[in-house]
């Protein structure tokens, strides 16, 4: 059985939507999903606010290539356009692979281009920490430590501080 954190974020259209379709198509391999933060833009600040969330998906048969195949096709369903100018820039959705875990529990370690494992940035975006880490309080990003700590690091503080909870915004599973 594979397990995968996966990081959900949207800032164009109906972001709201976006989001619960994405927990929507990934169906019953959802095994949780947090709270949603409207968060300011990250790496690109010309652009609307971004509502983020962090899910983590369990399927037996999957590979961390499928986890890849599964976020891609969330992304086409909401009509995601990649701008090469603008990496960082406006989209509808963006679903990232954070870490994914093997049959025994232990990280994958990917360095190939297209999926690396885990995440290289994630460590230094709050808008994926703080959400994780409501729904896995005790979890570890492999390769860079406890969820807290990384949080508590003082390069993250004006992110986390502008990062707004939005109870009023729910994401359901299908579980």
């Amino acid at each position: 059985m594979t397990r995968a954190v996966l990081s959900l974020g949207s800032n164009l259209g109906d972001r709201h939507r976006h989001l619960q379709e994405a927990v929507r198509a990934l169906g019953r391999s959802v095994a949780v999903v947090s709270g949603i933060y409207e968060t300011p833009p990250w790496g690109d600040a010309d652009q609307p606010a971004y509502l983020n969330a962090v899910l983590v998906a369990v399927d037996p048969d999957a590979t961390p290539r499928d986890w890849l195949d599964r976020a891609r096709a969330c992304e086409a369903a909401a009509n995601r356009v990649r701008d090469p100018e603008r990496r960082f820039g406006p989209r509808t959705l963006d679903v990232d692979v954070i870490a994914v875990w093997d049959d025994d529990d232990q990280p994958v370690l990917s360095d190939d281009e297209e999926l690396t494992l885990p995440h290289p940035r994630a460590h230094q975006r709050a808008f994926v920490l703080r959400p994780w880490i409501d729904i896995q309080p005790y979890g570890q990003l492999p390769g860079h430590g406890w969820l807290t700590d990384l949080l508590n690091d003082t390069a993250l503080a004006d992110d986390l501080a502008a990062m707004t909870p939005r109870a009023d915004l729910p994401l359901e599973s299908s579980v």
